[in-house]
């Protein structure tokens, strides 16, 4: 048996698939990024099932729908499977796994198969986790000072990072990676999952990063006739949003927010380098897979949206590129696949490029084998947050429950999603092959939603979010460590 390749897991954090210059973004850079398509194979249509950080990490984990692992709303207290998820199946079948970054389990230090976990939780010490980059800012002297910046792990402020640029987390997710690379053990092919924490909020770039855009024209985001409704006309859950963020942002705020977000991105995007040459000064590149996702995108603004939840295509669709090893015979060079793709594809597709068995426990569809879905179900909250979505490959049919409304958009003609087609005649067909398509894959509570044959949803109550009294997405001061806290009542998220 040929020795089994080393295996990069490369994850970003909302970080939609629409932006990257490969995808013809106007406006963000991504080179790295880019470059990587051309050296393997972009799944156009890859899409979280459940675009939320917890679930969406739950199924690249267990290879599982949400229906199975048990989580489509952000549970921060369920604890994962004990058995067949991603790293314990590496570990049997001989590799060495580390895992470096965010990992958003519970309890937090679970590794979750790992052999060793390197932990940059956004923050979250009163969850009771020891953070390793909070150890590494406490030994450069700045305990406590990671978010002395004042902006919020939710909000859409911005201002340039406060500490020295070496001390920002994604140089520490980076730098920590590419020393687990040189300290890998020489027996052994090796898994390492690098899951960085950004673009998500707080949108703190580099002075550095920020200047690299100060000649470019930044893009405003995507409007559109339905969204311009009032808002007690939309359906709750994006009454939700709306209330959550209000965000009437000036056109300059809305540039300089997304160029803060664009710079996030590109400072990534560079740092993905280091690793990239780190493999190849240690003689490992040519024998390594590089597979790069996200959990789930933002919408950052299009539609007057924010944030994720969403199954429009900046907050659903994500980035799944594969790279293979220099002589690869499955992943093939500078290829696109328009297959639907789901992130509990990520399990079974690496097991394979590892040539490692899979679990029967495994839902999810190597990227690289025959058998592709016809449609891909998402969901995503419940009750009044719910929101569901089916997709054929070209039509995607968004239902929200809590007001009976159904979109439907063309994506091969309206990529930008600003044409709804649910009203109109001529796409009747199509909506009702759709709607039982997807009443096919509800389930549990969604079974009360349905008359008839039809999705009927539930008629608004009127009630609306109060505002956030404590900005539950703002960290404190984390010297000395806060209180331990229960995890259910803090979790980060709208009502």
């Amino acid at each position: 048996m040929e020795k089994r390749p080393n295996i990069l897991f490369l994850s970003v954090d909302q970080w939609g698939g629409p932006f990257f210059a490969y995808a013809g973004h106007p406006s963000i850079q991504t080179p790295t990024i880019d470059h990587l398509t051309r050296l393997g194979t972009n799944y156009r249509n890859a899409y979280s099932e459940s675009p939320i950080c917890i679930p969406a990490r739950r199924s690249m984990m267990t290879g599982q729908s949400p229906r199975r692992h048990g989580d489509r709303s952000f549970l921060p207290a369920l604890t994962m499977p004990k058995e067949n998820l991603l790293a314990q199946c590496m570990v049997r079948g001989g590799y060495q796994t580390t895992a470096i970054g965010k990992l958003h389990v519970f309890p937090q230090r679970d590794r979750i198969g790992f052999e060793n976990t390197l932990l940059a939780e956004e923050g979250r010490p009163n969850l009771g986790a020891v953070d390793d980059y909070d150890l590494y800012l406490a030994d450069q002297g700045q305990a406590g000072l990671q978010f002395m910046h004042g902006m919020s792990n939710n909000g859409y402020e911005h201002r340039h990072w406060h500490l020295d640029e070496s001390m920002h987390v994604t140089n520490w997710i980076t730098r920590t990676a590419a020393r687990e690379i040189k300290r890998r053990d020489p027996n052994r092919p090796a898994f390492w999952h690098v899951s960085y924490t950004h673009p998500h909020p707080p949108l703190v770039p580099l002075s550095s990063y920020e200047a690299l855009y100060q000649d470019t024209a930044i893009d405003m985001p995507i409007l559109s006739d339905w969204s311009k409704q009032p808002i007690e006309r939309l359906p709750m859950a994006l009454q939700v949003v709306r209330d959550y963020w209000p965000a009437n942002w000036r056109e300059d705020q809305m540039r300089s927010l997304r160029r803060a977000y664009y710079a996030l991105c590109t400072h990534i995007d560079h740092q993905i380098r280091i690793l990239i040459g780190t493999l190849r000064e240690e003689n490992l590149l040519n024998n390594t897979v590089i597979l790069l996702t996200a959990d789930h995108g933002d919408m950052l603004g299009d539609h007057g949206l924010w944030a994720k939840r969403l199954f429009y295509e900046g907050s659903a669709r994500v980035p799944m590129i594969l790279v293979g090893t220099k002589n690869d015979k499955k992943i093939p060079i500078g290829a696109v696949d328009d297959r639907l793709v789901g992130l509990q594809d990520v399990m079974p597709t690496l097991l394979d490029i590892a040539d490692l068995p899979i679990p029967s426990s495994v839902e999810g569809l190597s990227m690289l084998g025959p058998k592709k879905r016809n449609v891909l179900f998402g969901e995503c909250g419940e009750e009044r947050n719910a929101t569901r979505m089916i997709h054929d490959g070209r039509y995607k049919l968004i239902w929200y429950p809590g007001g009976q409304v159904v979109q439907l958009f063309d994506l091969q003609t309206d990529p930008r999603e600003c044409d709804d087609l649910a009203s109109n005649p001529a796409f009747n067909e199509i909506r009702q092959q759709l709607e039982a398509k997807m009443i096919e894959h509800l389930y549990g509570s969604d079974l009360d939603w349905i008359s008839g044959g039809r999705l009927k949803g539930y008629v608004s109550d009127g009630s609306r979010i109060q505002p956030d009294r404590q900005l539950s997405g703002q960290r404190g001061i984390h010297y000395p460590q806060p209180p331990v806290d229960d995890p259910e009542r803090s979790a980060i998220r709208p009502a």
